[in-house]
């Protein structure tokens, strides 16, 4: 068994927790995007790990296609309603988007 896998995790949770940190901090619609994104990569980082060198390798590639596709879906939903809020408000700050509650 090697140690490959302790820096790739320590990778995966530098990753998650810039992710976590531009979520929280940012205003932006796109950057938070953006984070998510970060965070499911770092998710896919660590099913891919985890599942080095042993039987279940092909499983957690299965694991981690699902997760690019499921963050596919979500990038294209989730552009096409920052592009609805920026042509109602003309802005793609999440503040704006608070004014849209019915």
């Amino acid at each position: 068994m090697s140690f490959f896998g302790a820096p790739v995790y320590a990778l995966a949770a530098a990753l998650f927790a810039l992710g976590v940190l531009g979520f929280l901090v940012r205003r932006n619609a796109i950057v938070v995007l953006m984070s998510i994104e970060l965070m499911l990569n770092a998710a896919n980082l660590t099913f891919l790990a985890a599942a080095r060198g042993t039987a279940a390798a092909n499983q957690a590639s299965a694991y981690a296609v699902f997760v690019v596709l499921m963050a596919a879906a979500e990038a294209a939903i989730g552009l096409a309603l920052i592009l609805a809020l920026f042509r109602l408000k003309q802005s793609s700050e999440l503040d704006a988007a608070s004014d849209l509650r019915g």
